[in-house]
C-alpha cells in the first residue's frame, strides 16, 4: 500500500475528505520527529510507542579492511509495537 492509498483508506474509514488526512498524515511524521527530539516518547494505548533510543560507543570492523574502527555513540528512532497490537497477528 502506497502513501496515496493508505490516505484513500483511512478516509473511507474515517468518513472524512482525502484532503484532510493528506493533512494529518503529513503532519504525523514531523510530530513525531519533534517529540522525540526533545526526549519525549509518544504512546499510542493498543499501537506502539515512538521513542529515541540511544546507542553506546562500540568497536566494529571494516568488512572491506578487516581492520578495527571505533563507532561512534548515537542516539536513533525506534518504534516498538504494543503487546496487544502484536498479540492480532499470532497465528
Amino acid at each position: 500500500m502506497n502513501k496515496s492509498q493508505f490516505i484513500k483508506a483511512v478516509a473511507a474509514k474515517t468518513e472524512m475528505t482525502a484532503k484532510d488526512v493528506a493533512k494529518i498524515v503529513d503532519a504525523i511524521p514531523e510530530v513525531v520527529e519533534e517529540t522525540i527530539k526533545d526526549g519525549d516518547k509518544i504512546q499510542v494505548t493498543g499501537f506502539g510507542v515512538y521513542a529515541l533510543k540511544t546507542k553506546s560507543a562500540r568497536e566494529g570492523i571494516n568488512p572491506r579492511t578487516k581492520e578495527k574502527t571505533l563507532i561512534k555513540a548515537s542516539k536513533v528512532p525506534v518504534f516498538r509495537f504494543a503487546k496487544a497490537y502484536k498479540d492480532n497477528f499470532q497465528m
